[in-house]
């Protein structure tokens, strides 16, 4: 009998022992885990990066590595991956680096391991110059490996501050994201977070109850709402896995791939010259009458090509990624509906971060100016406005980027320095004829300046109205401003498409260049 083992029986034996790794791999924490995934709403790791990348393009790199800790009876659980899976594929035919936490593996508990091809996948990103996407999906620390997994995490933060402002980084919360796991989203460009099935939170409500005595959910506590729209950790927020995962695609449709490259332009089919011409009369006569910013920026943009962020957090700002004629372009816009679009503290921090990431990306900045002012209110003074309120400044002080400003309606007082004034570097300044810029109010100034001619004339009243009368002629309009400068030009309402397009057409090759230095000191 002849028990010599040829060649080819070798190689079927280490092919067979591949691919039973392989397949061990893909199965994650075996199906009762992957069923129980599914019966919280949750996709597992691997059928969300199926959809997130284009068919057949996902390398994975790390999908066999396990840790090798054999304390509280670890030794026994060791799965190939080690609950993360990490490699690089293409979103719509652009090259990224991906990382996906895998709930059913150990609860998809954050190791050494799990770091170590983290961070792998990071570096890659960086030294390639594509864009990162992390899907997050994790009890937090793993505890059996002490302070392993929480130097762990180290790593990842370092690596995440080391590409920022060079890659986008895009974090989507699609479980749980507790204690120092928070960290790393809230380093990045943008979370995106999931309705009813992902939180973040740095102590969960367990220990918020022992702590504090307050009985919170965890929903309440650090749910997509609570995120998106009262803390502003999330920049969005989706109704389900497959919309988070769809919105990440088109968000990063207005990226560039990294600061040296420029971002994707699109052939437009919407006219560069189009007049909308419900823009003339969209402005109520009325000042004291709202109307809807947005409708203003649909009727300017390229067709549905608005992609708003942190549409729930501070309302009275709207900031949102568009196209002009095919080109990604950043939005700052007040909102008359809500609060009459004041500026307070929490649509400052919206503002500024917005501004700061358009300029990392090397996208214009186009500002719709219709703000009363910076919020009065002991509460507000008491949080730090002014210290809030000066991001604005500095940050459209600091970019470099084409940036244009529109005034609709009012501008006054401070807001109208802070939002894309020329003293704050705007390139370009249009104001529409129902414009009103001034330092303050009518009937403030008519109090300020003629309070004791008013308080002893004949009939009050009139006095005051007819002072009004006399500043609003004189300074509540936009004529003034264009007179000395400070608007370029008074255009019709209609006119502002085709007048945007052909001022980013002339400014595409704009260059500035800032005084050398370290960095400066933000007003965080």
């Amino acid at each position: 009998m002849n028990d010599t083992v040829t060649p080819e029986q070798s190689s079927a034996d280490h092919l067979t022992t591949l691919r039973h790794m392989r397949e061990k791999a893909v199965q994650g924490g075996g199906a009762a885990r992957i069923e129980a995934q599914h019966a919280k709403g949750k996709m597992t790791a691997r059928e969300r990066l199926s959809i997130l990348m284009d068919e057949g393009s996902f390398q994975e790199l790390g999908a066999l590595a396990t840790h090798n800790v054999t304390d509280f009876g670890m030794a026994d659980k060791r799965f190939p991956g080690d609950g993360v899976i990490t490699g690089f594929g293409r979103i719509n035919g652009r090259r990224v680096a991906v990382y996906a936490q895998d709930f059913t593996v150990l609860g998809g508990s954050f190791s050494q391991v799990q770091a170590q091809k983290i961070n792998k996948i990071q570096d890659l990103a960086l030294e390639s110059g594509i864009p990162i996407v992390g899907l997050n999906d994790s009890g937090g620390a793993r505890v059996q490996e002490g302070v392993r997994s929480l130097a762990a995490y180290g790593e990842v933060f370092q690596r995440n501050v080391a590409a920022s402002g060079v890659i986008p980084q895009i974090s989507l919360i699609m479980g749980p994201c507790a204690g120092g796991a928070v960290y790393s989203p809230a380093l990045t460009d943008f979370t995106v977070m999931v309705d009813q099935t992902s939180n973040m939170f740095l102590t969960g409500p367990e220990i918020v109850a022992s702590v504090t005595g307050e009985q919170v959910t965890a929903e309440e506590l650090g749910g997509a709402a609570v995120h998106a729209g009262r803390s502003g950790v999330a920049q969005f927020e989706a109704r389900s896995e497959i919309q988070a995962l769809e919105l990440t695609k088109l968000l990063l449709s207005y990226l560039p791939s990294n600061t040296s490259e420029d971002a994707p332009i699109l052939v437009s089919d919407d006219s560069p010259d189009r007049m909308a011409e419900s823009l003339n009369t969209i402005v109520p006569q009325d000042d004291r009458q709202a109307y809807d910013m947005r409708k203003v920026l649909d009727e300017i943009f390229d067709t549905d090509s608005i992609l708003e962020v942190h549409e729930a957090f501070a309302p009275n700002a709207i900031v949102a990624f568009a196209r002009l004629d095919g080109r990604p372009v950043g939005i700052v816009a007040n909102q008359p509906l809500v609060m009459s679009g004041v500026l307070d503290i929490d649509s400052s921090d919206k503002i500024s971060r917005f501004i700061r990431i358009c300029d990392v990306y090397s996208i214009p900045v186009i500002t719709f100016v219709d703000c009363p002012g910076y919020l009065p209110g002991v509460e507000q003074e008491y949080n730090g406005v002014i210290r809030h309120g000066a991001k604005i400044i500095y940050a459209y002080c600091q970019a470099t980027v084409p940036k244009i400003s529109v005034v609709t309606r009012k501008a006054i007082g401070g807001s109208y320095v802070a939002l894309s004034s020329k003293q704050m570097g705007s390139d370009v300044a249009y104001a529409w004829p129902s414009a009103q810029i001034a330092v303050m109010g009518p009937d403030g100034a008519a109090r300020l300046l003629h309070g004791r001619a008013i308080k002893t004339a004949e009939d009050p009243a009139k006095a005051e109205a007819d002072f009004v009368a006399e500043y609003r002629e004189k300074f509540f309009n936009p004529y003034r401003a264009a007179d000395l400068g400070q608007i370029d030009e008074v255009i019709e309402p209609r006119e502002t498409r085709p007048r945007l397009v052909r001022a980013l057409e002339v400014l595409q090759t704009k260059i500035a260049t800032s005084v050398p230095k370290k960095h400066g000191l933000f007003p965080v």
